[in-house]
């Protein structure tokens, strides 16, 4: 992926050169390298290339560790390959150096709202001292009317691993987004 460059000019006091021929804050960049020489030459200055940020990668928070582990290593490839585990390949590999070295944000795991099946208004609840149903209901998610201002709105969010584990994985679900929560 071959990705165009932008070429400036900046004298010793790190000021640019603008479209008017002025030192300030403000660069004029083209893509002709050539041409930005020549002004910089014309007024004893360097070109400096100006490259774009590279994107952050979007790890899992499993990913995430495994690259911060990373950080504080003498040998981080090594690191990576090692904690990457046996299952993981090339590709996985290349993803976690690309985030140690470009920088990296952690996905939002998406979390659910899990409807009641033929109970209109209805949603499964997880157990909280709130509920006062733990114990009476081995602590697995219940039914329960609408969240109501009273309660958490959070009792009603599930994560995919957690609609898993309580076998909802067959209920309607519904995405919450942030602003939602």
């Amino acid at each position: 992926m071959s990705e165009e460059k932008l070429y400036a000019v900046k004298n010793d006091e790190d000021e640019w050169l603008d479209q008017d021929h002025l030192f300030g804050p403000g660069a004029w960049a083209t893509p002709d390298k050539d041409e930005r020489e020549k002004v910089a030459k014309r007024y004893g200055c360097h070109v400096v290339a100006l490259v774009e940020e590279p994107k952050k990668v979007v790890l899992s928070e499993e990913q995430a560790k495994i690259v911060k582990n990373a950080h504080g290593c003498d040998y981080p490839l090594t690191s990576i390959s090692g904690d990457a585990g046996e299952n993981s390949n090339s590709d996985d590999e290349e993803l976690l150096m690309n985030a140690y070295v470009n920088g990296y944000t952690v996905a939002k795991e998406k979390k659910y709202n899990v409807k009641v099946p033929y109970a209109e208004g209805w949603h499964f609840q997880k157990y909280s001292p709130e509920s006062k149903r733990g114990l009476h209901n081995n602590w697995r998610p219940f039914p329960a009317k609408d969240v109501d201002s009273n309660m958490s709105k959070d009792l009603f969010l599930f994560t995919e691993a957690e609609i898993e584990h309580y076998g909802l994985q067959d209920c309607e679900k519904e995405e919450v987004t942030d602003d939602e929560v």
